[in-house]
């Protein structure tokens, strides 16, 4: 107990000296927290994946569509469960800036493949009656302020020409990482009007959702709904929803690299201060561990003192940045809107700030406490702190 009470007191004989290293640790955990948030954001797509969903794309590139009649041949694969359309809208609501996802899918057995999309009964049926019906994420209408009954307009890009659609239903998500900031709409109002505008565009998928009775057949599976196109107009690629995903994530790797590196840069970055701190610390202790080592305390008792110090330091300053990143990462993904669909700070994220802040206090300690431990009495008795 008398041990804590010395690194108590030695902690505060400083206090603004201490309460500036604590406030600098705070800034680099807390920034280090919400940069490895932001990395795991890019991923949240992934690893949400459920095992048992494929993904069926053009093989040459996703912008390139695929006929509908290929539905019923993927449908016809031996391990095939279900078979969904869905089509990238690309829509603008009011302002360029606006952007959140938009897809036209073939309702009734996407939603079946998506059981963590939660809905109210009432809602979905209303939805599925209504051909221009469209279904937003709790926090796509949070951002914009969507309510059931309220029109949706969006100029198409892709497609073109002005839509208006109704929202029928509001999902939620059946976890903290389900992505709730899209729209869904009826694939079939899509094509039925592309026919009308442009009919050399209708009867075109973007991508078909397939789900598979047995997730351990999925590479066996992909090869027999590809083996079925090899050599057609249009060739497919078909991948589990995971490796989907991922694609997209490798378009930004650079980004996320960069994030990563400049995470840990910021931990090298506090370590020096720290390191400076504890350094100014011990020089300035030479006389009063060189009584202790005269009173018979051991080398390794010196040693503690500075590390104990150090790493009460650290502590402080890691667990009050752990305790800001909560709230900073729920404020930054009400600001970013869309940007971020699922902004979460993950328990991995947690672990690694307080792993982070322990080890820069154990690294700042290490040459100021193997210093007070090997000086000398004679020496440290004549310094002057």
């Amino acid at each position: 107990m008398q041990f804590f009470k010395l690194i108590a007191r030695n902690a505060l004989r400083h206090k603004l000296r201490t309460g500036l290293t604590v406030l600098g640790l705070v800034i680099a955990v807390l920034s280090f927290g919400l940069l490895q948030t932001v990395v795991g954001a890019w991923y949240a797509g992934a690893n949400a994946a459920a095992p048992d969903r494929l993904v069926t794309r053009n093989a040459i590139s996703l912008v390139f569509p695929m006929p509908l009649h290929y539905r019923e041949k993927i449908r016809a694969v031996p391990g095939v469960r279900r078979v969904g359309t869905a089509n990238w809208f690309g829509g603008i609501y009011q302002d360029p800036k606006k952007f959140f996802p938009q897809f036209a899918v073939d309702a009734a057995q996407y939603f079946e493949m998506y059981p963590e999309y939660r809905f109210a009964e009432d809602e979905k049926r209303a939805f599925l009656r209504d051909r221009r019906g469209a279904v937003v994420g709790r926090k796509l209408a949070e951002t914009y302020g969507f309510r059931v009954g309220d029109m949706l307009p969006l100029r198409g890009t892709i497609f073109p020409g002005d839509w208006s659609f109704t929202v029928r239903a509001i999902y939620d998500g059946a976890e903290a990482r389900t992505d709730t900031s899209q729209m869904f709409f009826h694939w079939d109002y899509l094509n039925e009007t592309m026919k009308r505008r442009v009919p050399r565009r209708a009867d075109q998928v973007g991508v078909f959702v397939v789900q598979i009775a047995e997730p351990a057949r999925a590479a066996e599976i992909s090869q027999a709904i590809d083996a079925q196109f090899r050599n057609s107009a249009a060739e497919t690629l078909t991948e589990t929803e995971k490796a989907f995903q991922l694609g997209f994530v490798a378009m930004t790797e650079a980004i996320v690299v960069g994030i990563r590196v400049v995470s840990f840069v910021v931990v090298f970055i506090i370590l020096a201060v720290m390191a400076n701190t504890m350094a100014m610390t011990a020089r300035e202790r030479l006389s009063e561990y060189a009584t202790l080592k005269a009173l018979g305390f051991a080398p390794g008792y010196v040693a503690a003192l500075v590390l104990g110090e150090s790493l009460a330091i650290a502590a402080a300053g890691g667990l009050i940045g752990i305790a800001c990143t909560f709230p900073v990462a729920a404020w930054f993904g009400t600001q970013t809107g869309t940007l971020f669909p699922v902004l979460q700070v993950s328990a991995s994220t947690t672990a690694m700030q307080l792993g982070a802040a322990l080890a820069v206090g154990v690294a700042a300690a290490l040459l100021p406490g193997r210093r007070a431990a090997r000086v000398r009495i004679v020496d440290g008795l004549r310094a002057i702190g």
